[in-house]
């Protein structure tokens, strides 16, 4: 009678069993019981190739997220001056950075001042609930510049030209793909 392991699945032992009875197999030959060092070597070997090519993949994915995030909220930022201006005879917000703040978190009338409830009067804005964070730099401050343009040096989360109404990232550097991010 031919030994059959007691854990293997009856489909296998019953092929085992064939094989044997057909004579392709040696009465006495040992029966497979599990890999070799040399295949599990091998498997070890290719899974840790895989991982060297898709793991740097991931650990960008997180700069990336950041980098696109600054550019929604650039967008963001300059759509509700660019709002406020329509709704107050093309006057940018400003001049300083709390007059900025104000105009854009508050309800304002047609002269730019502002009410921290709405009426008849103060019936524009509020234009952003509050300042987005500079997901690079987490920080939601903002300094006003003459610089046209703006010219980022990392000391605050976003930098604004009151004339020009430009608004930038206060960022001195790259992104992943070289491009300053002063010059999103």
């Amino acid at each position: 009678m031919l030994d059959r392991p007691v854990n293997a699945p009856a489909a296998t032992r019953g092929r085992a069993d064939h094989a044997r009875a057909a004579g392709l197999v040696a009465p006495g030959a040992p029966r497979a019981r599990g890999f070799t060092l040399i295949e599990i070597l091998i498997v070890v070997v290719v899974l840790g190739i895989i991982a060297s090519i898709v793991l740097p993949q991931f650990s960008n994915a997180s700069e990336t997220a950041k980098e696109n995030t600054l550019r929604d909220e650039l967008r963001y930022l300059r759509t509700q001056i660019v709002v406020y201006k329509a709704q107050h005879a093309d006057t940018a917000p400003g001049p300083t950075a709390a007059d900025l703040l104000a105009q854009m978190t508050l309800h304002t009338n047609e002269a730019g001042a502002t009410s921290a409830t709405p009426s008849a009067t103060y019936k524009y804005g509020p234009y952003l609930s509050m300042v987005p964070k500079n997901p690079i730099n987490s920080r939601d401050t903002i300094e006003t510049t003459t610089d046209s343009p703006p010219v980022g040096d990392g000391s605050h989360g976003w930098e604004y030209n009151p004339t020009t109404a430009e608004i930038i990232a206060d960022l001195d550097g790259t992104d992943s793909n070289a491009s300053r991010y002063d010059k999103y």
